[in-house]
C-alpha cells in the first residue's frame, strides 16, 4: 500500500487516494500521523541547530567547510 509523506496508509487506486485527498482537503476525513517515536522537544531543537551553527560561524570558517566539501565531493567522483 503507498504511503503520504509522513508514512501514513493511502489507498493504493488512484481514485480512492484522490477520493482520500479530497476528504481530507475538505474536513470529511482526519488525517492519520503515526507517532515516530522522537522526542518534540528534541526535534525542535534539532531544526534550530543548523541556523545556530551558522550563525555563530565566521564567513571564512563557512567557506573553508564548503571548499573541503567541495573537495571531498569531486575527488570521490574521479575513481
Amino acid at each position: 500500500m503507498p504511503t503520504g509523506p509522513k508514512g501514513q496508509k493511502r489507498p493504493a487506486d488512484v481514485i480512492g487516494n484522490a477520493v482520500k485527498v479530497m476528504q481530507i482537503a475538505t474536513g470529511e476525513a482526519e488525517e492519520e500521523f503515526e507517532d515516530d517515536g522522537k522526542d518534540p522537544a528534541a526535534k525542535a531543537l534539532g531544526k534550530k541547530g543548523g541556523k545556530a551553527r551558522a550563525a555563530s560561524m565566521t564567513p571564512e570558517r563557512r567557506a573553508e567547510i564548503a571548499r573541503k566539501a567541495a573537495q571531498k565531493r569531486w575527488s570521490a567522483n574521479k575513481r
